[in-house]
């Protein structure tokens, strides 16, 4: 094979993954991690085939299609981390965390499918345990409730995800209302901080 016929098909290949790519990102956001990978080839405008050669499972896909939101997600923690008050540093995580998903569907998404969608990856466990971390100093400090459990933060987070606002800026104004009455359940002891405003929001469907 001629070094140009080598080129086009390693710039095909290229062509390919930024396609499905695209498309997996758009059809996680819209319809979440059970959309299927047929679907999502179709959209890219590639055979299922031509998917998995990329990406043979779809936890990959999903992974590759979210990267920038999962170096978010580090980079929070990370940042958590730094803080010189382990409480302070916990309290960032998760006010940022709700905040972050209200404004960002992508990371709405990501958030939401990360418990089932990354227990194999080296860098989702990398997160998950740099927040062990992060509350087990929280702990040490007598700040963060013994009983707290890191379930408890994807409970929270999860919960976070059922607020319906009518503008993203209403959402993110519900999230941090919302991060701060977990912050409450979650803080042993001192006076608790301030809320944040209530936000209007519409009244659920039955």
């Amino acid at each position: 094979m001629t070094a140009p016929a080598k080129r086009k098909l390693r710039s095909d290949a290229h062509d390919n993954r930024e396609r499905i790519l695209v498309a997996a990102r758009a059809a996680f956001a819209r319809e979440g991690f059970d959309v299927p990978v047929r679907e999502i080839a179709r959209r890219a405008q590639v055979g299922p085939a031509t998917v998995y050669r990329h990406f043979p499972a779809k936890e990959e896909l999903f992974a590759a299609a979210f990267a920038e939101q999962m170096a978010r997600c580090s980079a929070l923690v990370e940042e958590g981390l730094a803080a010189a008050d382990p409480w302070q540093g916990f309290r960032l995580v998760i006010e940022r965390l709700m905040e972050l998903r209200a404004l960002d569907q992508g990371f709405r998404t990501f958030l939401a499918h990360l418990p089932r969608a990354f227990d194999l990856t080296a860098h989702r466990e990398h997160t998950l345990r740099l927040m062990v971390e992060l509350m087990r100093r929280a702990k040490e400090s007598g700040t963060l409730r013994p009983d707290v459990v890191l379930e408890d933060v994807v409970l929270a987070v999860l919960a976070n995800e059922g607020i319906r606002a009518g503008t993203p800026e209403a959402g993110a104004a519900a999230s941090r209302r919302f991060a701060a009455l977990m912050l409450r359940s979650f803080r042993t002891g001192g006076a608790p901080d301030p809320l944040p405003p209530a936000v209007r929001l519409p009244p659920p469907a039955y």
